[in-house]
């Protein structure tokens, strides 16, 4: 059996620039790329917190350390500056993977730098 998992995320990104007519994608830092196992051109889903849009595209390159999260093309219409957002990608594994799976979840502060890389979300109190 297949199951398709998260295999990273990068949480709650602000988002630094929205621009309408630029060809579709979201252009995001270097290092969070890396730090997310991200590829460019990799398809990612973005989840906005401030409005609640959901949605898909690919990711590309940003100058590293330049913190850019830029939403792109007719996404443009679905996240604005500021705006604060989840990016995630998937893949697929087989149980024998999944023996030994475990998400890569990048935490940044509200400039887009990373403060925090986890393998697992913490358990909240109830």
């Amino acid at each position: 059996m297949q199951r398709i998992m998260l295999k990273a995320k990068l949480h709650r990104v602000h988002v630094t620039h929205s621009e309408l007519d630029y060809e579709g994608s979201c252009a995001i830092d270097d290092d969070l790329l890396d730090a997310a196992d991200i590829r460019e051109y990799q398809q990612i889903d973005i989840y906005n917190i401030t409005n609640g849009e959901r949605f898909t595209t690919y990711a590309i390159r940003a100058q590293r350390g330049s913190g850019i999260i830029s939403v792109n093309g007719a996404a443009a219409h679905k996240a604005r500056p500021g705006d604060i957002i989840i990016i995630a990608s998937y893949a697929m594994y087989n149980e024998i993977e999944l023996q030994k799976y475990h998400p890569q979840l990048v935490y940044v502060d509200e400039h887009n730098r990373i403060i925090a890389q986890r393998d697992q979300i913490p358990v909240q109190a109830a």
